[in-house]
């Protein structure tokens, strides 16, 4: 009676057998049933790696590759662990470093010394670590820390003036910091020690800003929480200069804590940026709401906290339970931002659905770049209007989804 209701010519396991068999010989019938929008991402993942690369003859048969002069291996590391448990992809990668001679290129010092400073080769390097041998991780070690060097000095003295910002106006001094100086007043209070064969004036009293005094318990709380699934290379390298650069200024405590399934706490480790990216681990599932819960439970003063969650907000965890509890650190008084992406780039992926319902609970949600980043910053430390600040700086905010209940 089964088989007559199956009708006579259905196998159940048909179709079973055929996702196996196309998984195995490669996806390139995208007509057909037999596989899902993962078996096929699967399947993209393992041709990078595995497939023929013959591009001659049917133009639908050629293979991606990872390829030597633009590896971008981060994403594919992060599809990787999404589909396989560790003892596989630690095969996997392996099988990358040999037979896509990778190996070699990161034996090259010289050579990857003379590219300019690119976030993305520190991901692809990261990524690579566990594969390389001893050797050629100490070089890995040198050019990040080389590349991080870099963006340090691009990013560090703009981070640090618009942070610790905490000047008080009100307050004046004739002995003041060099990047305390009040200009205008310093030039107006000398323009009788104008110099006219030099054009100049001869500043002989200074006139600047004093600095208000703040002890660590008044010290605004930072947490920066970094989505490390293999999409968000870019923003996890920028993420973590970032709060190495906010963990040195006095007048911020900051903590940097990564995940996927898994939670790194690196705060402690802020003082070594270099080490921190060593602590990454980039790729892997995507558990949002266990990073939100951990993050809540170590905020001290919800009212002095700043909570800036950086993800794509594709939510392999609870989804409804994510949403409560970013609901509830804006009711307790946390400073909630979302950063769809910390990048370079321009618009990033990420799921609009949950984007939306983020947004309907009264929290900023756009992406960021890593020269935006610091003006961002001491908005939200001033508790300015996130939305108002975004619109001046040309950036567009995920609009709320108006169906989605205000929790």
């Amino acid at each position: 009676m089964a088989d007559e209701a199956n009708g006579p010519d259905v196998d159940p396991t048909e179709d079973s057998r055929e996702r196996r068999w196309r998984l195995a010989i490669g996806a390139d019938d995208e007509s057909s049933s037999a596989l899902s929008a993962e078996d096929r991402k699967l399947s993209a993942a393992l041709d990078a790696l595995y497939g023929s690369g013959d591009s001659a003859g049917d133009p639908r048969k050629r293979r991606g590759g990872l390829g030597r002069s633009a590896p971008r291996v981060a994403q594919w590391m992060g599809d990787i662990r999404s589909f396989f448990p560790e003892q596989v992809v630690q095969v996997v990668q392996k099988d990358a470093f040999k037979r896509l001679n990778l190996k070699q290129m990161l034996m090259e010092p010289e050579f990857l010394k003379a590219i300019e400073a690119d976030v993305n080769l520190v991901a692809d390097l990261v990524s690579l670590r566990s594969a390389m041998p001893d050797k050629t991780k100490d070089i890995a070690r040198s050019i990040i820390s080389d590349i991080v060097a870099k963006l340090m000095q691009r990013l560090e003295q703009k981070t640090a003036e618009a942070i610790r910002g905490a000047l008080d106006k009100s307050r004046r001094t004739n002995r003041p910091r060099q990047r305390d100086i009040d200009w205008p007043r310093t030039i107006s209070a000398n323009l009788r020690h104008y110099q006219p064969d030099h054009k100049t004036v001869v500043p002989e009293k200074l006139v600047g800003f004093m600095r208000r005094q703040r002890r660590l318990v008044d010290l605004d709380e930072v947490t920066l929480c970094v989505d490390q699934s293999g999409s968000m290379a870019s923003s996890v390298i920028y993420a973590s200069i970032f709060a190495a650069v906010m963990a040195s200024l006095p007048v911020v405590r900051t903590k940097l804590v990564c995940f996927d399934t898994a939670i790194v706490d690196l705060t402690e480790e802020l003082s070594d940026p270099v080490e921190v990216l060593f602590g990454v681990q980039l790729g892997g599932g995507t558990d949002i709401n266990q990073a939100v819960a951990y993050c809540a439970e170590r905020i001290e003063r919800p009212t002095k906290a700043h909570f800036i969650l950086i993800t794509d907000l594709y939510e392999g965890g609870n989804g409804k339970e994510l949403l409560q509890r970013l609901a509830a650190l804006v009711r307790s008084g946390v400073n909630v931002i979302v950063l769809l992406a910390l990048t370079d780039q321009g618009r990033p992926g990420y799921d609009p659905s949950m984007a939306g319902s983020v947004a309907a609970l009264g929290i900023p949600v756009f992406a960021c770049t890593p020269d935006h980043f610091p003006d961002m910053m001491a908005a939200a430390l001033r508790r300015e209007d996130i939305a108002a600040w975004a619109a001046s700086a040309d950036i567009k905010l995920v609009r709320a989804d108006v169906e989605t209940p205000n929790a």
